[in-house]
């Protein structure tokens, strides 16, 4: 191994491959060997065995789906609002002075703090639960945005305005290209924040869902069933997460030959 020297696709794949081999390894271990009781964590076959059962008798695939469903519109309501935004504030400094500190401030407001008032504000429905991710969501993805909006090479700035480019071509010609493969980086990363804030806000006053699932499953004591939703979420993130480097790869080609 040498210091930032990359490794070829198959061997990523062999190695990445290998850690999930390991830790099962060390899982069933623990387990079958009757190092932990399954009182405190279930085998893996114990989680498997409970996984069927979700599927077949008890609709899990219903609970998978509306928690996809709150993910992704939490998501994107939070996107919308927070790129341009951000883009904005990267821009043009008058708007970052304006904005940047109650962002700043806002972001390390804890966004499971927020679910009492959002239950007294809005109920227990799916607003407030979208609610909590997009307060989770948007003030982490305004921030990060203009931090990539802001980075933008000033040579290319320089170049744009000698050929006659005004402040809004600017904008759009030079910095929302240049920016666009990091902010998608961005939002990946931001991605799997918000599945953390969805079970946070399932926890709570929820009739479905993976996250409900899961504090079922508590009062239970079933420990299968929890790991097997725990599995579930990683399974979900870990697919979206490759979505979106592959989207990435395919919109922005000119980023992967840089």
């Amino acid at each position: 191994m040498e210091p930032l020297k990359p490794v070829s696709p198959a061997a990523r794949v062999v190695l990445g491959l290998g850690f999930f081999v390991l830790f099962i390894g060390l899982w069933g271990l623990a387990t079958y060997g009757g190092f932990v009781q399954p009182l405190f964590l279930a085998s893996p076959g114990q989680a498997l065995m409970s996984g069927w059962t979700l599927f077949t008798e008890y609709g899990f695939i219903g609970d998978v789906g509306m928690t996809i469903w709150r993910v992704l519109g939490g998501f994107l309501l939070a996107a919308i609002v927070a790129v341009p935004l951000g883009l904005l504030m990267g821009a043009y400094k008058p708007v970052e002075a304006f904005f940047e500190p109650f962002i700043s401030f806002a972001r390390y407001l804890p966004a499971s703090a927020f679910i009492p008032l959002l239950i007294l504000w809005a109920g227990v429905g799916e607003a407030q639960k979208l609610s909590v991710i997009i307060i989770g969501s948007v003030f982490q993805i305004v921030i990060m945005v203009a931090v990539i909006a802001g980075a933008t090479r000033v040579d290319l700035v320089e170049a744009a305005y000698t050929l006659g480019a005004r402040s809004r071509g600017i904008l759009r010609r030079v910095i929302i290209p240049a920016a666009a493969p990091q902010v998608m980086e961005a939002l990946r990363l931001v991605l799997g924040w918000a599945w953390t804030y969805v079970i946070v806000a399932e926890l709570i006053g929820a009739q479905s869902g993976i996250g409900h699932m899961i504090m079922d499953s508590q009062r239970l004591l079933d420990t299968g069933q929890m790991i097997f939703g725990i599995v579930v979420i990683g399974l979900i993130g870990l697919v979206t997460d490759f979505l979106f480097k592959a989207l990435n790869r395919r919109l922005f080609r000119w980023a992967a030959l840089s």
